[in-house]
């Protein structure tokens, strides 16, 4: 069967380059993402072919570990594709699973983050609405903590320092 596509978008409220730098300095998850990320180990240069293994809090997602491979890092587009090479999934045993995210300026301080997953299932079964649902929520969530603290922390905009 052929990979299956799941897209949906959600507003923001900081400007796309704050949150794309974000997204960019994955060290600063752990703060930005506090609970919900405990680690983040990074093996390359943050360009195309770089993995990102995420460590995952316990008490946020059974403690599991979120490991991905950048396939295209674009700033001037805002777009970050990425395979994902390991994660538990609560909605069925995934045999292939990539995402890409694009933000675009809707303001000086607002954007819009559109995502789009494709997927596989192992058994080449098709997710429900709801399991689709879950997946795309689950990125979501982690964006609203990033929005979040850049939000309560209007100054951080290299969060490396």
């Amino acid at each position: 069967m052929a990979p299956a596509f799941v897209s949906d978008e959600r507003a923001a409220a900081v400007s796309v380059e704050r949150l794309w730098k974000v997204c960019l300095d994955v060290h600063s998850l752990p703060k930005v993402c506090a609970g919900f990320i405990d680690a983040v180990e990074v093996e390359g240069n943050g360009g195309p072919g770089t993995i990102h293994i995420m460590k995952l809090n316990p008490s946020a997602d059974a403690g599991s570990v979120y490991k991905t491979k950048i396939v295209v890092c674009d700033s001037a587009t805002h777009v970050l594709k990425a395979e994902v090479l390991e994660v538990k999934s609560r909605v069925g045993n995934l045999k292939s699973h990539s995402t890409e995210t694009k933000l675009e300026a809707t303001g000086d301080a607002t954007c819009v983050a559109k995502l789009t997953v494709e997927y596989e299932l192992e058994d080449g079964a098709s997710l429900s609405p709801e399991q689709e649902k879950m997946i795309v929520d689950g990125y979501f969530s982690m964006l609203q903590m990033i929005e979040a603290y850049l939000v309560a922390h209007p100054a951080d905009w290299n969060l490396a320092s």
